[in-house]
């Protein structure tokens, strides 16, 4: 008689390895392993090792006690029982367990045997070869037996689940997936993957994004996590490897790494910048991540919440490098010290502005992007003072020398407007000194009618 119903068993197999994902096998295995433990618990010994064998075909169980072969070297002789008496009542007296130099393990019949007995049973044995000895088959076990086999079952299909899910995901650890957001709570936005948990901290997300329950979306796996309560996928949006497998998604250039992004500087929901380098001569690699009209990074930057994507130019020369990474300001001249990898940068002063970005953006991404310490100054400040001291070219002593020549004449013709100044203060003063005059005629004749 059977102890399982084979049919049930059958279809659940089949269940657990379409839905969890979990082989066959591992499920056989983990049976046979709860079959020994029940066996053990009902009818077994103290030290031994028995392992069961289950055909899933024919119901079929067959129960194994195993030995290992050992001599002097690996075993210490077995203790009697008036050894073992003495030695329990020297502890309990004592109190204190006695320390044992010898490292060998103490030989246990129910797990041991010794090489000697071993050739007897079969003739080129060798140490810690394990012998098989067929145990007497039992198919009533009790309550507490078919408890710890069920118990078994369930520890081991969840560690082969376990085992299942690091195998897939480590594959794909560094790529993207995508799931459902289950909940958010303090911050943390918690997605379901195919059934596996995954989480994504505040940290890891773009500013600015929200999610709700149910919202499809994407991101990074950067981290499969094993815990005691199962496996968790660390995911993130804000990684900067996601821009680069984004791309992957949308240019086959990338994907087949014709085209190489060799460096990604990120401020996640705002900005980045990405160098670009092809193998092949003949495929452009920024227009390979742009696009035909713009279609690839408008689509990457969509996937983003609209975060603006810089692409440059990637170049062993450290001065390109630089200059191409501050974009979109045009750099004038640049130094740079290899050894401090420091670079001193001259842009003209109504690109100052624009090369340090704002809140001082595109210069700290472009520092970020190439690894080097970056100043900036403007240039047409320094070239004014520069002039002003130097000697003033031929065409500025021409123009000089005339204004020297002509300040006489104007010097003159002032002159000669005070003067005429002048002349007209002195009549307009003769008015006023006649005007006495002719008031005093005019009460002299009106005296004189008055008279008559």
């Amino acid at each position: 008689m059977s102890l399982f119903d084979l049919k049930a068993l059958n279809t659940t197999l089949v269940q657990l390895e379409e839905d969890k994902n979990i082989p066959r096998a591992k499920i056989l295995d983990a049976i046979e392993q709860a079959l020994a433990a029940a066996y053990k618990k009902d009818y077994g010994k103290k030290g031994q090792i028995i392992r069961a064998g289950f055909d899933a075909d024919t119901g079929d169980v067959e129960f194994n006690q195993i030995k290992i072969v050992v001599d002097d070297t690996i075993v210490r002789p077995e203790l009697t029982d008036d050894e073992k008496t003495a030695k329990e009542l020297t502890n309990e007296t004592e109190g204190v367990i006695a320390e044992d130099t010898d490292e060998r393990i103490q030989f246990n019949s129910e797990h041991h045997i010794y090489i000697d007995d071993a050739q007897k049973i079969k003739a080129d044995v060798v140490l810690e070869e394990e012998l098989i000895f067929p145990l007497e088959s039992h198919e009533d076990f009790g309550r507490i037996a078919a408890q710890t086999a069920k118990q078994v079952i369930i520890q081991r299909i969840r560690e082969a689940e376990k085992q299942s899910i690091i195998e897939e995901f480590a594959e794909r650890q560094g790529d993207i997936v995508s799931g459902v957001v289950q909940k958010v709570e303090r911050g943390t936005a918690f997605i379901d993957i195919n059934g596996v948990n995954g989480i994504m901290p505040r940290e890891e997300q773009i500013p600015g994004e929200f999610y709700r329950t149910g919202q499809r979306m994407k991101a990074y796996l950067y981290l499969v996590e094993e815990t005691p309560r199962g496996v968790n996928l660390r995911l993130s949006r804000s990684h900067p490897r996601f821009i680069e497998v984004l791309f992957a998604l949308e240019s086959p250039e990338v994907a087949s790494a014709t085209v190489e992004i060799k460096a990604i500087a990120r401020e996640a929901g705002s900005r980045s910048k990405i160098a670009v380098w092809s193998n092949d001569e003949n495929i452009d690699p920024i227009g390979a991540c742009v696009g035909q009209k713009g279609i690839r990074v408008a689509t990457v930057m969509s996937e983003l919440g609209g975060e603006k994507i810089d692409i440059i130019p990637w170049s062993d020369d450290p001065a390109e490098l630089v200059a191409a990474a501050l974009a979109p300001a045009k750099v004038i001249d640049i130094e740079v010290d290899e050894n401090e990898r420091y670079a001193k940068i001259e842009v003209a002063d109504d690109q100052l502005s624009l090369a340090i970005g704002k809140g001082g953006q595109n210069v700290r991404l472009a520092a970020k992007l190439t690894g080097w310490k970056i100043d900036i100054a403007g240039i047409e400040g320094e070239k004014s003072k520069e002039d002003t001291e130097s000697a003033p070219a031929e065409d500025e002593v021409t123009e000089d020398a005339a204004v020297e020549n002509e300040a006489p004449e104007e010097v003159v013709e002032t002159t000669e407007t005070t003067e005429e100044v002048v002349e007209t203060s002195e009549a307009v003063e003769e008015v006023e000194e006649s005007a006495p005059v002719e008031e005093e005629a005019v009460e002299e004749t009106t005296g004189e009618k008055a008279a008559e």
